[in-house]
């Protein structure tokens, strides 16, 4: 008996006060959208990785404990990997420009290179660019 490949694809479900503000952002950061409606949205980061915008409503519908303020606690931190330093500079400071604010400094430590926003929400991510190793 054979069976179907197994499909890796991740979403990731934030909870969001201004469901157009938080669409607007992730769109000046290059991002498309999908399956838009009235409390949720659906963020491509690529053909395996979403980020469901839902409205804090709609997400406290699906947690089974409170809702954490993400401007009071971390839970997360979400990475965005990139191919380069200069693909990290130039999304943070798309990320800025849209609206995000700076967390903590770049690291620069010879094996990586990750700048630091947090999104209009609150919630934290990080570009991060692996550097390679001369052998």
């Amino acid at each position: 008996m054979s069976t179907a490949p197994v499909s890796h694809t991740i979403f990731v479900n934030l909870p969001v006060a201004d469901l157009g503000r938080s669409k607007a952002f992730f769109a000046a950061l290059g991002f498309s959208m999908f399956g838009a409606g009235d409390d949720m949205a659906s963020v491509m980061i690529n053909e395996r990785t979403q980020v469901m915008l839902l409205t804090e409503p709609v997400f406290a519908s699906y947690a089974r404990s409170e809702v954490a303020d993400p401007a009071k606690s971390t839970q997360v931190i979400l990475v965005l990997g990139l191919d380069d330093p200069a693909a990290v500079d130039a999304l943070f400071d798309q990320a800025i420009a849209a609206g995000a604010t700076p967390v903590g400094e770049p690291i620069n430590d010879g094996q990586r290179y990750q700048r630091g926003f947090a999104d209009p929400d609150g919630h934290q991510w990080s570009a991060l660019s692996l550097v390679a190793q001369a052998g």
